[in-house]
């Protein structure tokens, strides 16, 4: 099986110098790809001299994290491909499982392995911790994290499972599958684009799949971090593009609550004296009005909308019933 690990850069020279060593250590069994977004600093030449052997693509813009993969990916040839953040450490014969998951199931057409946080390493990261899932209004969560609360590592979730969506930051699918979704959706630019693509595996009737027998270690947020507004915004406004997009259902009724709920968060982050956080919701919903006749042809192309929910709103599981863990919903 051939597989072809491609990490995404933009100006990331410093990461590049901390993570690739264990990339390159521990991924006999796949070659190793560096897609560039334009990147001005000196971080190609760093790697055509450090790692000769990592061939390099060089984007013409950049595009984000959707754009970039999807220029890069059509001048690789394999029969996975692993999109890989530039910040995760990955680990001793963490390819092996992943591997042996995608021979035994030709259905499974993406897999996600155990993400732990790099800087506290028995605890789960933020971005997709044990694999992940969406409520009815789109909010995503995970096994091992629901909005902030983070569970420790005890094994719990040492576990092949089936899983709604695969995390961005290290992010395995079979390159047919990918064609055949026409890549990652370029609107979004960055956040939220995975689960919209995980969505649409979904819809066309694929398997995804968590392995916690694979294990690497996440930054998380060394491109945009949470405290920046830019990622509340993305996060806000893709979320609402995903749903509207992908549910199946009555759409307006959907959006109607959302949209409350959205408003009752720009309220929350009032409260926490984050101004630009609540302006960063505001800017989201009226970006998703402007795209919306967009989104709405996307969703007249996509026939078949799977039920895509497993708990009604995990808002109010979360904040109400207070059930802060996976095991309790």
């Amino acid at each position: 099986m051939n597989i072809a690990i491609v990490i995404l850069n933009w100006n990331g020279k410093k990461l590049l110098e901390q993570f690739l060593p264990s990339v390159i250590k521990y991924s006999k069994e796949a070659r190793i790809y560096l897609a560039d977004n334009a990147s001005t600093d000196n971080s190609v030449s760093y790697v055509k001299a450090t790692y000769p052997s990592i061939k390099i693509i060089q984007n013409k813009e950049n595009g984000g994290y959707a754009k970039g993969y999807n220029d890069a990916l059509q001048h690789i040839e394999a029969d996975i491909f692993c999109l890989l953040n530039s910040d995760v450490e990955v680990t001793k014969n963490w390819l092996v499982p992943i591997i042996e998951v995608f021979k035994k199931n030709q259905n499974t057409a993406i897999i996600q392995p155990k993400l732990l946080d790099f800087k506290k390493k028995d605890y789960f990261e933020y971005a997709g911790a044990a694999g992940g899932f969406i409520d009815k209004f789109g909010y995503p969560y995970c096994r091992g994290r629901i909005f902030n609360t983070i569970e420790k590592d005890t094994g719990q979730y040492n576990d092949i499972f089936e899983i709604f969506w695969a995390s961005g930051a290290c992010l395995f699918i079979r390159s047919e599958v990918f064609k055949a979704l026409n890549g990652l959706d370029e609107l979004y630019f960055a956040h939220i684009e995975e689960i919209d693509l995980c969505w649409r595996a979904k819809n066309l009737g694929y398997s995804i799949k968590y392995v916690g027998y694979s294990e690497v270690y996440h930054v998380g947020g060394a491109t945009l971090n949470a405290l920046n507004p830019k990622k509340t915004f993305l996060n806000f406004r893709n979320s609402l593009f995903a749903l509207t997009k992908n549910a199946n259902g009555v759409l307006f009724s959907l959006i109607c609550i959302r949209l409350v709920l959205d408003g009752i968060a720009g309220v929350k982050f009032l409260l926490e004296f984050k101004p630009k956080h609540t302006l960063a919701v505001i800017k989201a919903h009226f970006s998703f009005y402007f795209y919306l006749n967009r989104l709405l042809k996307k969703r007249k192309a996509i026939k078949n909308k799977i039920k895509y929910y497993q708990r009604t709103s995990i808002v109010f599981d979360y904040f109400v019933n207070k059930k802060t863990n996976y095991k309790s919903l």
